[in-house]
């Protein structure tokens, strides 16, 4: 039975550190594998972005524009894609259609942060949709199929 005070590596298993700067025979002598001078071959180095005193470009470039990250993604619709699944058997005209409905038949890949409709292309089947939104003219064409539309969206509260 090894005792704790006798456990030790496997012969050849590991390797001694490197120790650098103690002399030309050792291979890493002088200046320690770090080249010559310059800024590079001291300590504490922090050069990305760095252009020797100039301005660097990063700051030298306009601000513009601003990164909402509060906003939603959605996944969006077309009429025509729909028709396509629809005629495809992918889709049934009779039963409700929602967001989950449009991935289990490809129609989308991912729902994200909920279904936009928009208004590209012929609607011919008399369908129920429920999607987040939907713009003017998708709606107009569900309905002009016979169809029905409802949104999820919360309506905007008025301002006191």
């Amino acid at each position: 039975m090894t005792k704790l005070n006798e456990l030790a590596p496997r012969p050849g298993s590991t390797k001694g550190r490197m120790r650098v700067g103690r002399g030309p025979g050792s291979g890493k002598g002088k200046t320690a594998g770090r080249g010559v001078k310059g800024q590079k071959s001291r300590s504490g180095v922090a050069i990305r972005g760095f252009e020797g005193g100039q301005m660097p470009l990063h700051m030298r470039m306009p601000k513009r524009g601003f990164n909402n990250p509060f906003a939603k993604e959605f996944a969006e619709v077309n009429l025509w894609r729909i028709e396509q699944a629809i005629a495809a058997g992918k889709l049934d005209a009779g039963q409700p259609i929602d967001g989950d409905v449009l991935v289990k038949a490809g129609v989308v890949r991912r729902l994200k942060d909920g279904v936009k409709l928009l208004g590209k292309g012929e609607l011919t089947s008399k369908i129920t949709l429920t999607v987040y939104a939907a713009t003017p003219g998708a709606r107009a064409a569900v309905e002009k199929a016979g169809g029905t539309l409802t949104t999820t969206k919360p309506e905007a509260a008025p301002e006191a």
